[in-house]
This record gives C-alpha cells, structure tokens and sequence, in this order.
C-alpha cells in the first residue's frame, strides 16, 4: 500500500500570525488565505507540496474538532504532537535557515544521524513556530 501525508493541522492561537511566520520565515506558500480573512475558511494552510498541506487551526475551534472526532479526553482533539519534519534540498534548506536566524528563531541540532523517511541524515535542525509547536528541517544528501 502506497499512501501520503494528505494534510498535517498545527494547533495556532492567532491563524494569521502562524501564516506570516510559515509564509515569510518558513517560505512556504499560502492556501485559502484570503477566504480565511474574508470569514468564508474556518482556518488558513500552507501548502508543503503539490500533495501535502499544512492547516493552521485556530485553538478556539478545539471544541468542534473534538465533537468532530468523537473524542471526549481533554487532549483529544490533536495535543500532544512532537513534531513535523520538513525534508527539502540543500538550497532551500540553507535558505530557511538563513530566514530563521534573520527572524531570530532558535535552531538547535547535535552531530547525530537522525532516521526518516529516507534514512538515516546528519542534517537537520529544530526549531518552534510562534505557538511554540515543534519542527524539524533536513535535508539528505
């Protein structure tokens, strides 16, 4: 079976400041920006491929969520998460790693391999969106 990541939802507290950090410092590209403004979008996403996109939902939905799901445990509707992993070239990821230290945000990494998708990597680091969910960035060689 042959499957892929459709969407990935990041809890936010403000939607539109998530898109600004994931537009302008991250480099992705906006989707359903300007209904999500004009109140016709419950939430904004990002688009990480022609495939995947990331949904940028606001906590105060929490609750429709958790009727949605079913779900009845207070952290039931997507908390906890580690963190998402963001694989690319190496340009791009010099690149976002120049727009992060430009927008001040802290990387941290270790001279370890790290496992994915595709193996095994020595390189890749972490770093927060401004509602402190937690995301890595590699690249393999």
């Amino acid at each position: 079976m042959a499957l892929h990541v459709d969407h990935v939802v990041l809890w936010v507290e403000d939607p539109l400041r998530a898109l600004e950090f994931y537009t302008r410092v991250v480099g992705l590209t906006s989707v359903r920006a300007e209904e999500f403004r004009a109140g016709q979008a419950p939430f904004p996403s990002v688009r990480l491929s022609e495939a995947s996109i990331l949904d940028l939902m606001p906590n105060s939905i929490t609750e429709f969520v958790r009727k949605a799901t079913g779900e009845t445990r207070p952290s039931a509707a997507g908390r906890p998460i580690n963190h998402v992993c963001f694989a690319m070239d190496r340009d791009e990821f010099d690149a976002l790693a120049a727009r992060l230290s430009a927008a001040r945000v802290a990387m941290h990494t270790a001279n370890d391999p790290s496992f994915g998708a595709r193996g095994a990597s020595v390189h890749w680091f972490y770093f927060q969106d401004p509602d402190g969910n937690m995301l890595e960035a590699r690249y393999y060689p």
